[in-house]
């Protein structure tokens, strides 16, 4: 059998936390006092009063970049609405949403290409609202990587230091340093037309940092990428962006691509903001219905209190499972708390990998979790026992995590193995 351990906090289950108020788990981490530093500045207290000397208190980082209640509509269509959030320093960001969730309307908002209807877009503390784009410090790597196609590699990623007047030598120095950087030496005389689309985007990402700009943009980079050549860009782009330590935003539908690569993740739906996190911490404790589907894989339940051990759910409430909730027990093997499980019909099985992928029929139900090669092989149609142990329910457009009440009753902590 394949364990598992899970450990539930013997806190009071009924207690939503923080993500289900609305607030971002994270908040501390972004505009207040995180709780390594409150400990810590609770020890320093004690100390200053043993010793009688009084000590500066440990401060949060303060955004590099903010945003605060801005709105930008075109005609009747709201593109951003109440948009707020704030990145540290060195911090690389990530704009996570659907299509036409507002968050390329962001980014532009911050690189001055549109402006806000109201609110304050503030950069190293200063409003910039009414500050022209080449004032703001600002490097912009577009989609289609925008690169002047009669001009060379070396041309293409001195243009923003030519604009700006400077040194030829010091052109000559930066657009050396800048092709050592992105791996590109030796390729400084071809054309665009003469890249791969890889290099291409490392010539576009080079000549957004030429003029050393202290703030980074991207908008949906590795989208006219082939899938290989994207998954080695990730880690490249990860890897440059932590070297330089420059605070560095990027707009993506892809979860995968955020998941990897962002240090915070703004996820955006309908053009306003939803939930702002790491890409760990927005998966565990996902605050309203739309996160909890769109991160991750899920299955939206409707009457969700139909199975076993969420009966004290109210009638028709929705929630949504994720594959790693729902415990599919191999055939042959003991079935554990068994007062949990269910009867459920195999209804396909597809080979992904590492493992297999099941979905199962139950009540009604369709759903999909993940099953172990080493377990007996299942077919289609068969019957098996399931249990799922975990839902997040939606509440007055809150997502609050839900136990399986059967399982709890066993006064264990809810820490089992499976």
């Amino acid at each position: 059998m394949n364990p598992i351990t899970e450990k539930i906090p013997t806190s009071d289950p009924g207690d939503p936390g923080p993500a289900a108020a609305g607030l971002s788990p994270f908040a501390g981490k972004i505009a207040g006092t995180p709780p390594a530093t409150a400990d810590r500045a609770a020890r320093d207290a004690d100390d200053a009063a043993n010793d009688g000397s009084a000590r500066e208190p440990a401060r949060a980082p303060e955004n590099h970049v903010s945003l605060s209640g801005v709105r930008k509509s075109f005609g009747n269509f709201v593109a951003a609405d109440s948009v707020s959030f704030g990145l540290p320093k060195g911090t690389l960001g990530a704009l996570l949403g659907p299509s036409g969730s507002g968050k390329t309307t962001i980014l532009r908002m911050i690189a001055g290409l549109e402006n806000p209807d109201r609110g304050d877009i503030l950069i190293d503390g200063a409003r910039v609202n009414d500050v022209h784009p080449s004032k703001r410090g600002i490097g912009f790597v577009f989609q289609n990587y925008a690169l002047f196609r009669y001009m060379t590699v070396f041309d293409n990623i001195a243009f923003g230091l030519r604009a700006q007047k400077a040194d030829r030598n010091r052109i000559r120095e930066r657009v050396n340093e800048l092709l050592t950087l992105t791996d590109m030496n030796g390729l400084e005389k071809r054309y665009p037309a003469q890249l791969s689309g890889g290099q291409r985007q490392r010539v576009a990402f080079a000549r957004a940092l030429a003029p050393s700009p202290r703030l980074l943009l991207l908008d949906e980079p590795f989208a006219a990428i082939d899938a290989k050549v994207r998954r080695e860009l990730r880690s490249w782009l990860r890897a440059m962006i932590t070297k330089l330590g420059i605070t560095s935003i990027f707009v993506t539908h892809d979860q995968d691509e955020a998941i990897e690569v962002a240090d915070l993740v703004i996820i955006t739906n309908r053009g306003r903001v939803e939930q702002t996190g790491t890409p760990l911490d927005l998966y565990r404790e996902p605050a309203t219905p739309f996160v909890a589907r769109f991160v991750g894989e899920s299955t939206v339940l409707e009457d969700y209190g139909r199975l076993l051990g969420f009966e004290n759910a109210p009638r028709g409430a929705k929630a949504s499972v994720r594959p790693e909730f729902v415990h599919v027990c191999p055939p042959g093997d003991p079935v554990q708390y068994e007062n949990s499980a269910e009867n459920a019909e195999v209804l396909s099985v597809a080979f992904r990998g590492s493992s297999l992928e099941v979905k199962v029929g139950l009540k009604g139900f369709v759903l999909t979790t993940g099953y172990s090669l080493e377990h007996p092989a299942l077919s289609v149609g068969e019957k098996v026992k399931i249990l799922v142990w975990r839902v997040y329910a939606f509440e007055d457009d809150k997502a609050r995590l839900v136990n399986n009440s059967r399982l709890e009753s066993r006064g264990n902590g809810y820490n089992f193995a499976i």
